[in-house]
């Protein structure tokens, strides 16, 4: 294919357009933020590809991706069903999927990955104005009144999941879940291993609450095996802390399998 020339304008159909400017981002190597038929656009250019007939490629990819989603979250319960003997969430849902075959990290996914690498204030709370109404409606939806944040196993000056939790501000309680101090730091995302993740999680986290509640909201930022989300719901049925329902949700979750999402 001959490169395609920089700065060409381009005739994409509205419908399109529509598509790819709700759900298209790119963070570039030199840092910049790409967002819509702009960024989509670069991409193409980049990769010497005729973005016209990449555009319909793309919007098809994201209909495959988005037939799995309803009222725009994807119901996981089934892939923890495949993955766990017992699994402690009553449902799990997430609000995307980190990648897509072909077009890489979605649009979430950018965020997350880049946010809690970056460990920039700005692209977190934009990260959280994406997420806050679903959020919100989830509460209402399964009349949270208590919210789990599961909390992160690498050091950082600037915690995603604390900044996650203070962007929200949500009026309820919120459960005490705490990464408790090991002779030897090992984050999950170093495990290939289910057997290991569950052990990790089982060892690494506590429920330090002793409050009783009826329906528990738990947030995670990305699932991969979904050991730590699940264990920290066990614990809390174990210790008689909910009455109804744990409601699991995570920003990003992988496609196949829920394997390890190494990169966040």
């Amino acid at each position: 294919m001959s490169e395609i020339k920089k700065d060409q304008n381009y005739s994409l159909e509205p419908d399109i357009i529509k598509k790819i400017e709700e759900n298209y981002l790119i963070i570039t190597p030199a840092g910049e933020f790409k967002e819509g038929v702009k960024g989509f656009i670069y991409w193409c250019e980049k990769n010497k590809l005729d973005p016209v007939k990449t555009a319909g490629e793309y919007v098809k990819t994201l209909a495959k991706y988005e037939a799995f989603k309803k009222d725009g979250l994807i119901n996981g319960k089934q892939k923890f069903a495949s993955t766990f003997e017992q699994i402690s969430l009553d449902k799990v849902f997430y609000l995307d999927f980190y990648s897509i075959e072909r077009f890489g990290k979605t649009k979430l996914g950018q965020l997350l990955l880049y946010a809690k690498q970056s460990q920039d204030r700005g692209m977190i709370k934009k990260l959280v104005e994406n997420i806050a109404p679903k959020i919100a409606e989830l509460i209402e939806k399964y009349q949270i009144d208590a919210v789990g944040f599961i909390p992160p196993t690498i050091k950082r000056e600037i915690q995603f999941m604390r900044e996650l939790q203070r962007g929200l501000a949500l009026d309820l309680r919120i459960l005490n879940i705490v990464k408790i101090k090991t002779p030897v730091i090992v984050p999950q995302k170093s495990l290939s291993n289910l057997a290991d993740r569950i052990e990790n999680a089982q060892k690494s986290i506590v429920v330090d609450d002793d409050g009783r509640y009826n329906n528990i909201l738990l947030i995670d930022d990305a699932v991969g095996s979904g050991a730590t989300i699940n264990e920290t719901a066990g614990q809390i049925k174990n210790r008689g802390l909910v009455q109804g329902k744990i409601i699991g949700l995570a920003i990003t979750g992988s496609f196949k399998g829920f394997e390890v999402i190494s990169e966040v």
